[in-house]
């Protein structure tokens, strides 16, 4: 693996000691099933500028290239594979000496390690589940970034549609870590154990999958009409502001039932479920924005390579299983009050569709 081992190393550490050291907004999590909340230092948007500065700074003063990481991103993938399966194993002989497992067959072991077995491990006081994030997203960053890179080292030029795929990441990035809170009312944060799964998911998956695009964009040399680019700018900007849009009503909402929404008071079912915006018209309009996005992101590189739609795809099924799960869970809640509520939500994911 040669560098990529401690590249990846200082990687990790740098951004650790960042979550542990640098300063955050504190944010109350949702209340657990034993009752309690956790509180939460967010020092994600601080990480993300850091890098971003580290970056520029390495560039201008002192050359840095991040082409490299192009090269090797193989070894890159591979490293982040091997620290996510050492951390796993940690993580559960951790979570057994404190009592959270005592499987004694390797076929249950080996499964509750991946699933994990304590919901909200830490480590220096920094929870490790949030923590996760960060490597995820601002490896992706890094990722794409050094696409660009990569593309002026081999062609001398960026170009629009390239720039334009900097441009939406960056955007994307930035939106989710102004309002990084909304991240501990997700199902993963509440509810899921932390493992080698999600960690896998956050380490390998994220970072190195949804940079797909990338590899299209570099080898394309014509550019983009000024119409396509346009288009997909604008196709972006509706599904951030479906996903962005939904999350925030939602969070307004918790925060203050008496909110208002697209300048109306908002409306609810029974007075629990919200119906006003987004949520009047569709049940997840927040995962439809989200693909969306990302279908966007894909057509940056056009249409005549189906790469980079392997990362949309992905979302759809994926989330589209999850609305299903989360009806579940809302029809156990709720009873018959997500059944009317459902009658004024119609549709599930895709209006008129589905």
């Amino acid at each position: 693996m040669g560098p990529a081992f401690l590249w990846y190393t200082l990687f990790l550490l740098g951004l650790f000691a960042g979550a542990a050291l640098l300063p955050g907004d504190a944010h109350d999590g949702q209340l657990l099933a034993d009752g309690t909340r956790r509180r939460y230092t967010l020092t994600g948007l601080t990480l993300f500028l850091a890098t971003n500065a580290v970056v520029a700074v390495g560039t201008l003063v002192f050359g840095l290239s991040l082409a490299p990481l192009i090269t090797h991103f193989g070894a890159l993938a591979i490293t982040a594979t091997l620290y996510s399966l050492v951390i796993g194993v940690v993580l559960y002989v951790q979570g057994r000496a404190k009592g959270l497992d005592d499987a004694r067959d390797w076929p249950t072991m080996l499964r509750r390690g991946a699933m994990g077995v304590e919901l909200n491990p830490e480590w220096l006081g920094v929870d490790l589940k949030m923590f996760a994030y960060q490597p995820s997203l601002i490896g992706l960053w890094l990722l794409v970034v050094a696409f660009a890179y990569r593309q002026v080292e081999l062609t001398g030029r960026l170009t629009p549609q390239m720039g334009l795929f900097q441009v939406l990441w960056w955007v994307y990035l930035v939106t989710h870590y102004r309002r990084e809170e909304f991240m501990l009312q997700t199902w993963d944060i509440i509810a899921e154990n932390f493992g080698f799964a999600l960690l896998w998911g956050d380490l390998v998956l994220v970072p190195f999958f949804y940079c797909i695009g990338g590899w299209a964009l570099l080898e394309q040399t014509e550019p983009l009409s000024r119409a396509g680019l346009l288009a997909v700018s604008a196709l972006f900007a509706l599904g951030l502001w479906m996903f962005r849009g939904s999350n925030d009503q939602k969070h307004r909402f918790k925060a203050d039932p008496g909110a208002r929404i697209w300048g109306r008071p908002a409306e609810t079912v029974g007075g629990r479920l919200l119906v006003s915006g987004w949520w009047g018209i569709g049940r997840h309009l927040n995962y439809t924005g989200e693909i969306v996005v990302y279908t966007a992101i894909a057509l940056c590189a056009g249409i005549h390579r189906p790469g980079p739609f392997l990362l949309p795809l992905w979302l759809t099924v994926l989330l589209s299983h999850r609305a299903l799960r989360d009806e579940r869970r809302c029809r156990a809640k709720y009873g018959s009050l997500w059944d009317d509520y459902c009658t004024r939500a119609r549709f599930r994911m895709f209006p008129l569709l589905y």
